[in-house]
């Protein structure tokens, strides 16, 4: 590999911004917060309001969002509304409202006369276990494990999709430093699930929570070989026990639909841009929507 652009580079005294590097998203990235123009959020008619996108992020609150309704909590029917991150929609006012820092996931619950914003999509997923008595046990010790794995998610997928992804994927160079230094990151957290999982069925213990809602969208895609297209490079199926906690996840009714949710990629029977009823599943999928009359 050529490391010649990392291997030349001297950082100035001061750093004075970013330049045009062609990056995926180098269109979206700014020093700055709060909001680039004036547009509201649409509000539907169900009591949780989600503004998202069908990203790893994103799709932790989705199957969340289905598990609740799939388990007989009916007041989690909610509206997903699709936040394209690529066009800027982030940085709509409305949004900004919601999430001063201006990342998908966003929830807006209304099902009280004051309305509660909630941001940052593990805090999102609690807000959720504690609003419903749902998926977060009640029990010390347990509660304990499954907040610790809830956290552990959160601290480390950085590594997995700002690191590894970015430099293996993204980046317009490819730096072999970068590459390895995340690379190996992203391999010790795989053995640090892969020992938990040999010991447990799910993350918490016996009973699958929002531990595991967290974490598999991140590292149970990866070893599924649907994130970033780094199987290979990361010889996933070294895991056997992330790959049987990941394949009995996917095999869900509820995660199947979660992941569905606000997804822009990929078939397009598996893409449900916006959700606003159970009934959408089966009907307004792009593929249905893009059949001829």
């Amino acid at each position: 590999m050529d490391n010649s652009s990392s291997s030349s580079y001297t950082p100035p005294r001061v750093w004075s911004g970013i330049k045009d590097n062609g990056g995926r998203f180098a269109s979206i990235n700014r020093p700055t917060a709060g909001p680039t123009h004036d547009k509201e959020l649409p509000v539907g008619r169900h009591p949780l309001q989600l503004y998202s996108l069908g990203t790893p992020n994103g799709v932790k609150v989705t199957v969340m969002l289905e598990e609740l309704l799939a388990a007989g909590h009916t007041g989690a029917e909610y509206d997903a509304w699709l936040i394209r991150i690529q066009d800027g929609d982030q940085f709509g006012s409305g949004f900004v409202s919601v999430n001063p820092n201006s990342k998908i996931p966003a929830l807006v619950d209304r099902s009280a006369p004051a309305p509660v914003r909630v941001f940052e999509s593990g805090a999102i997923l609690l807000y959720l276990a504690e609003k419903f008595g749902a998926f977060l046990p009640l029990d010390g010790p347990k509660r304990a494990e499954c907040l610790s794995w809830l956290f552990w998610q959160m601290g480390s997928a950085p590594f997995l999709g700002g690191g590894f992804g970015h430099f293996y994927a993204y980046a317009p160079t490819k730096i072999e430093y970068a590459i390895d230094r995340y690379a190996m990151e992203v391999k010790r957290q795989l053995d640090v699930l892969d020992r938990r999982l040999a010991e447990s069925p799910y993350l918490a213990g016996d009973e699958y929570t929002v531990a595991d809602m967290a974490v598999w969208p991140w590292y149970g895609t990866l070893v599924r070989g649907q994130l970033y297209e780094a199987g290979e490079f990361l010889q996933v199926q070294a895991y056997t026990h992330v790959l049987r906690w990941t394949n009995q996840i996917a095999q869900r009714p509820a995660v199947q639909r979660g992941r569905m949710v606000n997804r822009t990629m990929g078939a397009l029977s598996s893409q449900l841009h916006e959700r606003h009823d159970a009934g959408d599943f089966d009907t307004k999928t792009q593929d249905k929507l893009a059949a001829p009359l």
